[in-house]
């Protein structure tokens, strides 16, 4: 008599939202695998039995998506596709109660912190030695490293301390080893990326750390770029910009999301900053790291914005030249501070201020682009893409910011190489070069 083996689950990991996710997501695709799991990561044409997907919930076109995502496998589950169903991540962290009623198809519902848990569906238990390996699904010349979780900031508009709780930063010497293992993997950038990157340190050191890491960081063999993200601007840590000045691996980059300039509307969204306050910081980062790139993300339409107010963001946008620049439309988030005001922009009101910023924007990068042309940069080569290899500067983080174009029937590159470029043409957002 024959015994019917049962045959092992294959996963299928999708991923939504931002780059901390991301990462939230690869640590459970390393530990599927250490435990012998066939896993793949938005795979197109996957075979797999089992999804998990992780969600988003910062704002409602987020939210949208990932609730979308879920019904689409859910669907799938329903007609025989898929076995099992298991939703984790932020959406679910703030909503499980809700969507366990309104989609009972999912097999279960997990918060940002609850991977052991979800683990136990699989029938293994989370291996703690492997904390420091990583599987990446990010191209293997360039990684993100979380160092800490949560955020103890109060923003009236924000809802991510409700789902990922309070700040935790994670010890430099665990850190150091995750860069070690990602960089004997072949990983040349890594992208430092946190809630709140200048509050890290203070729970673990009772001082910000920041440049203790980096200094700590620039000592990895193999890792020549790093690259910083979501940096906080009110008490901003100013040694940050000495550590980027004396240590070459450190890029002339610096992700930090400002959401406007208006004193009042600052006030409103409880950011502990002024616009002076912002401009002094933007000069003092300038004069110590004269060749630095900001990138910066403004958010439009808060309740009581006014033309007056968005008036003086535009202004400020347009004086203070940032390298790069993001907008968000506000979204009326429940249980924030900003929740009980009356959320009185429409829609159309915020796309069309989204628009007006934008403009001001485009014309700022064109310009700053045209001042390129001419010269010789150091890039890092991302991927081919039909005629061009996509390659980036020092100045620019993958997918959001400015790439560089070189033709690949003139040249022959490897991809996660770094090599010298002079810059040909440019135009808003993308320059083009070739090899010197």
């Amino acid at each position: 008599m024959k015994t019917k083996v049962k045959r092992q689950d294959k996963v299928q990991v999708i991923t939504l939202g931002c780059s901390k996710n991301l990462v939230d997501s690869e640590n459970l695709i390393t530990q599927l695998s250490a435990h012998d799991y066939d896993v793949t990561h938005e795979a197109e044409n996957s075979d797999a039995n089992v999804v998990v997907v992780n969600t988003c919930g910062f704002i409602d076109l987020a939210k949208e998506e990932s609730v979308n995502t879920i019904l689409q496998y859910a669907d799938i589950k329903k007609s025989g596709g898929i076995d099992k169903l298991y939703v984790t991540g932020c959406l679910s962290e703030r909503y499980k109660n809700d969507l366990e009623k309104d989609i009972p198809e999912v097999d279960a519902f997990y918060g940002t912190m609850e991977l052991p848990s979800l683990l136990h569906q699989f029938n293994i238990d989370y291996k703690h030695e492997l904390i420091g390996e990583r599987t990446i699904t990010t191209p293997a010349h360039y990684a993100y490293l979380k160092i800490s979780e949560g955020c103890n900031r109060t923003c009236s508009f924000c809802a991510i301390p409700l789902m990922r709780g309070k700040h935790i930063s994670q010890p430099i010497e665990s850190l150091v080893k995750q860069a070690k293992n990602l960089a004997k993997h072949g990983v040349k950038e890594l992208m430092l990326i946190a809630q709140e990157l200048t509050y890290y340190g203070l729970d673990l050191y009772k001082e910000r750390a920041l440049p203790k890491l980096l200094d700590a960081l620039c000592e990895v063999d193999g890792i020549e770029w790093i690259r910083l993200h979501y940096a906080y601007p009110s008490k901003f840590p100013l040694d940050i910009f000495d550590a980027m000045a004396r240590q070459p691996k450190i890029c002339n980059y610096l992700d930090i999301p400002l959401q406007h300039a208006n004193d009042d509307v600052l006030f409103r969204m409880k950011r502990q900053i002024t616009q002076k306050e912002q401009r002094e910081l933007i000069e003092h980062a300038r004069k110590t790291v004269p060749d630095i790139a900001i990138r910066t993300t403004m958010l439009v339409g808060f309740p009581g914005e006014t033309e007056r107010e968005f008036q003086d963001l535009l202004d400020f946008a347009e004086d203070m030249k940032f390298d790069r620049l993001g907008v968000f439309q506000y979204s009326h988030e429940e249980d924030t501070t900003g929740y009980q005001l009356e959320d009185n922009i429409t829609a159309e009101e915020k796309q069309e201020r989204v628009n007006r910023l934008m403009e001001v924007q485009q014309e700022i990068s064109y310009s700053k682009n045209i001042n390129r042309i001419g010269n010789v940069y150091r890039v890092l080569v991302d991927r081919k893409e039909g005629e061009f290899y996509v390659a980036r500067t020092e100045y620019d983080s993958p997918e959001v910011d400015n790439e560089v174009l070189i033709a690949a029937q003139d040249h022959y590159l490897r991809v996660g190489d770094f090599v010298n470029v002079k810059i040909t043409k440019a135009e808003e957002y993308d320059l083009y070069g070739d090899l010197c």
